[in-house]
């Protein structure tokens, strides 16, 4: 049954490739209505009153979305309040903070490499980065002064387990196991966002050091594993990460409004992250991260699993040229055949349930995901980002949907049901 999903996700892709130019302008994707795209205006407009009502009922202060068929934008809306503090309201173009949809990306330029002959994805992650050489396990921790013992891993890291999250490396500060939280932190290991002056490959040589949850390839652990291409990609392009990031994707495919660190003409779209407090939206206050990373500070960490800044519309067509088998307006960022092998089963059975398999870069439904119902048909890809960014790409419909929100949680919670119901919504609304 896996060869026939694999075989049918090759044929989309291929007859998407194989259709004629989808005629884009340079930059942001076309508008047409809904029904010359083949869906239903009348449908589509449940996300208004779906989004209207989780704003009311305070699930979430604000929200932009953005759905795309047949490489054309059928709908783009903003909805809320992006600062309750000042009044501010969103803006269909306003910039948020992805996150983890940064990962997507430099697994995108890490492919870019292998396309190039560069390495090849079970090559040891210690022939570039030598400071991996002999991982260790976590044999036993003492928490009354963070000590520990380790054991010999067995096995290298490889750059395929390192894009596939089964590397063994944890994820310090919002790692699930508190053990490795403590020892991330003692050895100084910056996880996520900040304005201090700290370069990425510091940050990875240290992590190098550390024990791994479990030996590489046999579980999977959300981690750090992009922060480590990350700074693969400097060593092998020879470049700094944000520059090849600008000079071989953002800037070919038009993303003019995706950054690690916003231009000062750029930082007032930035949304404030909210979370509510006490019945109220309030701005986000520092923590063991800086909200404020990507418009103040030193601006010099430029994390590969979190570290960019984008738009709804910039990322639909980072969406829409993996759609379109690796291009976009003109421009080839990948070829057809990576963008097949990038869907592929990378994890086997240690992802997930029978709904999705995980590839290079993304989450992909499965026939029993598209059977199952409301997350789109077979290979939609997926995923989204800490500060509540959502995304999928329906290769099977040609549908792009990406919800953008700005909120961290908090001890009262919002229960907040946009991201479900705003694929759910969209999927009903095909219609030719």
């Amino acid at each position: 049954m896996k060869s026939f999903h694999t075989v049918f996700i090759a044929l989309v892709f291929f007859c998407l490739t194989a259709q004629p130019s989808l005629g884009q302008s340079s930059g942001a994707i076309p508008e047409a209505s809904p029904e010359q795209a083949g869906m239903s205006a009348e449908r589509l407009s449940n996300l208004d009153t779906m989004l209207e009502n989780a704003i009311k009922n305070d699930q979430v202060p604000g929200a932009v979305a953005l759905v795309a068929r047949n490489g054309k934008v059928v709908y783009h809306k903003a909805f809320g309040m992006a600062d309750h503090e000042t009044g501010r309201e969103f803006n269909k173009h306003d910039i948020f903070r992805i996150a983890s949809q940064t990962k997507a990306i430099t697994s995108t330029a890490v492919m870019m490499l292998w396309e190039e002959g560069r390495f090849q994805l079970d090559d040891p992650i210690s022939d570039y980065i030598p400071e991996f050489q002999n991982p260790t396990l976590l044999e036993s921790y003492d928490p009354s002064d963070t000590s520990y013992t380790t054991s010999p891993a067995g096995n290298e890291i490889t750059i395929r387990h390192l894009l596939t999250h089964t590397s063994g490396i944890g994820y310090g500060m919002i790692d699930s196991d508190n053990r490795f939280r403590e020892i991330y932190q003692k050895a100084g290991i910056t996880d996520l966002f900040t304005t201090e002056p700290v370069l990425i490959g510091d940050s990875v040589e240290k992590l190098a050091a550390l024990p791994l949850h479990h030996p590489p390839g046999e579980q999977f652990t959300y981690s750090e594993g992009l922060d480590v291409l990350g700074y693969f990609i400097e060593v092998v392009s020879g470049i700094s990460f944000d520059q090849f990031l600008k000079e071989r994707i953002f800037e070919p495919l038009g993303m003019n409004d995706t950054w690690f660190y916003l231009p000062d003409e750029k930082s007032d779209r930035l949304a404030p992250v909210q979370t509510r407090v006490d019945g109220n939206w309030i701005n986000y206050p520092v923590t063991f991260y800086d909200p404020e990373y990507p418009v103040q500070g030193a601006k010099t960490f430029f994390s590969g699993g979190a570290g960019v800044s984008s738009t709804a519309m910039d990322y639909a067509i980072f969406l829409q040229m993996y759609l379109n088998g690796g291009q976009y307006n003109g421009t080839r960022i990948l070829s057809r055949t990576t963008v097949q092998t990038i869907m592929a089963n990378h994890a086997g059975d240690l992802y997930g349930g029978d709904n999705k398999h995980y590839g290079l870069a993304f989450g992909v439904v499965t026939q029993d995901g598209r059977d199952s119902g409301g997350i789109g048909g077979l290979g939609t890809f997926d995923w989204g980002g800490y500060f509540n960014t959502q995304y999928f790409a329906d290769p099977e419909n040609n549908i792009i949907g990406v919800l953008m929100k700005q909120t961290q949680t908090s001890e009262e919670g919002t229960g907040d049901t946009t991201a479900w119901k705003f694929r759910q919504i969209i999927g009903a609304s095909v219609d030719d």
